[in-house]
């Protein structure tokens, strides 16, 4: 992939541009909550340090691990849990952060596995959205960027184990 041209969708300034804005939205919807942000690894790690950063509240954060794209550009519409939430999260308002929101299985996954363990909410946060490829009937409660079907990485999306540390999202050509 290397040989091919990168064409950047989203730089490392609007991206961060974008963040502090949802970091405020999340502040003032949280208010008087106690929020329990869940940060789906590996893909959001990058964008959920950045976005807890942004809010400016006392949050608690947690970790969770599944699988579903292997080392596959395409989702394999099967989730597994890999590692599960470590905390007990009752009566906590939940919110879910992703790196993107492709086929929507695998947040709709997380959506019913978390509503299981008693949160007072649950809401999902992506850094992206292509609702072009949903399969399943789910739209993110917040958004950093929606994006046409095409294969992305960089800034924690990634391409087999490598790409995660790219600070900008992009296609190649």
């Amino acid at each position: 992939m290397e040989d091919k041209k990168r064409n950047i969708l989203f730089s490392k300034e609007q991206i961060n541009s974008r963040i502090e804005e949802l970091g405020k939205i999340i502040t003032e919807d949280y208010k008087g909550k106690n929020l329990y942000v869940l940060s789906l690894l590996r893909g959001s790690f990058v964008y959920a340090a950045d976005l807890v950063r942004a809010i400016e509240l006392n949050t608690k954060i947690g970790f969770m691990t599944t699988s579903s794209y292997g080392n596959s550009e395409t989702s394999s519409g099967s989730v597994k849990v890999v590692n599960d939430i470590p905390d007990n999260i009752e009566g906590w308002d939940v919110l879910i952060v992703d790196d993107i929101v492709d086929t929507g299985i695998t947040m709709d996954f997380v959506v019913n596995h978390i509503s299981k363990l008693k949160p007072a909410s649950i809401k999902t946060c992506v850094l992206l959205d292509k609702p072009s490829r949903r399969k399943v009937d789910i739209k993110p409660d917040y958004c950093c960027f929606e994006i046409e079907d095409l294969f992305v990485v960089g800034y924690g999306l990634n391409y087999g184990d490598f790409y995660r540390n790219v600070p900008y999202v992009f296609n190649w050509e």
